[in-house]
């Protein structure tokens, strides 16, 4: 059984921060890194951030 996560937003960069939403009833602010992968999810309340189609990968170092 797959259980789909409760909130999913597209975003067009691989970094991004997550705070609940929920302003006073949120959760703390945690920044979070997609990697290699074109998602990421928010370890305290489970919305997905996913990479919109087309936007290129980060130049490596």
């Amino acid at each position: 059984m797959t259980v789909e996560p409760p909130e999913t937003v597209e975003i067009e960069k691989r970094e991004t921060a997550c705070d609940g939403g929920g302003g006073a009833l949120g959760h703390p602010r945690v920044f979070l890194n997609m990697g290699t992968r074109d998602f990421v999810e928010c370890p305290y309340c489970d919305r997905r951030f996913v990479l919109k189609a087309g936007v290129a990968a980060p130049a490596g170092h």
